[in-house]
């Protein structure tokens, strides 16, 4: 087989999540490579509302693939558009990490526990909402960055004053990747805490016309549970058309056992939709083999969830 040349972000983040997934693949020593590219969500520090959110971080590399510089690309799967790419396919969606935000807090302390007034960090419209419904008097402001400089922020005692945070919330996955799991001092359980559409997951895309042994190698990684999975919450967020910087929540649970749902039909999904200053929230739950993400909408519609994503 030809080398691999496989597509992906910069940050240490993505090349630590794209590293793990290459080396899923259980292909001899040398014969991939990790091309690095950036991304317009990496040039900028503006939040991520004010670029449009859906594609920054994924259109170069998607321009990269279709320009034949890269054979594969690797994505956060949250960051991807809902809307097909022309000539691109979704050749795999490995096993997913676990899906729920994470409270990292000066002092070890837990959401409910943090003093009247603390400052915390997010990036995400989403989160900043759950955040105010459930801590109004929390002053959430916006941040941007690196998880090491997100984390520095909270953890480190030389932080100027001006830029200290009493807490971020953080996906879950990315502190897991990074080996940072060490730092959480709460997780945020998806049935109070819904999260971004396939949060936790990657997408692994390929050109419509791979090269079949390349294609072949790639889809052995594909985890047809986490597949189904986050198809079904994306179909939630499309069919809502609010963009993956949106105050929306759509997450399918976790099977009792704890994997992602070996059986998909018996995961249930919970979604929510938020005013982005916290104070009105609207809920939907639904069975992921009997109900379709229509059903998530309708329900999410009735209650008017439409006035807060617009």
């Amino acid at each position: 087989m030809t080398p691999l040349r496989i597509g992906t972000r910069a940050s240490a983040l993505a090349l630590t999540q794209t590293t793990a997934w290459a080396s899923s693949l259980g292909l001899p020593e040398g014969s991939y490579e990790l091309v690095r590219i950036t991304s317009e969500g990496d040039r900028s520090t503006a939040s991520l509302a004010s670029l449009g959110g859906t594609g920054v971080f994924v259109s170069a590399l998607r321009e990269a693939l279709l320009a034949g510089q890269v054979d594969v690309v690797v994505h956060s799967c949250k960051d991807l558009p809902t809307a097909p790419a022309d000539g691109i396919d979704l050749v795999a969606v490995p096993p997913r990490e676990d899906q729920r935000d994470a409270l990292v807090a000066a002092g070890g302390l837990r959401l409910e526990a943090l003093p009247e007034g603390a400052v915390v960090g997010t990036g995400s419209p989403r989160r900043r909402a759950q955040l105010r419904a459930r801590r109004p008097d929390l002053l959430v402001v916006d941040i941007r960055g690196n998880v090491d400089t997100r984390l520095r922020r909270v953890l480190d005692p030389t932080t100027e004053p001006e830029r200290r945070l009493d807490a971020v919330v953080l996906a879950a996955a990315g502190l897991a990747r990074l080996g940072r799991s060490d730092v959480v001092t709460e997780l945020l359980e998806l049935e109070d805490w819904p999260t971004a559409p396939a949060q936790g997951a990657l997408a692994v895309e390929m050109r419509a016309d791979a090269d079949p042994e390349q294609r072949a190698a790639v889809a052995g990684t594909d985890h047809a549970a986490t597949r189904t999975a986050i198809a079904f919450e994306r179909d939630v967020l499309r069919i809502l058309e609010a963009g993956c910087a949106a105050p929306l929540g759509v997450s399918a649970l976790p099977s009792r056992d704890g994997e992602p749902g070996t059986d998909p039909t018996d995961v249930e999904v919970v979604a929510g939709a938020y005013s982005l200053d916290g104070a009105r929230s609207v809920r939907a739950r639904a069975r992921l083999g009997s109900a379709t993400p229509q059903d998530v909408v309708t329900e999410l519609l009735a209650g008017g969830a439409e006035a807060l994503l617009r």
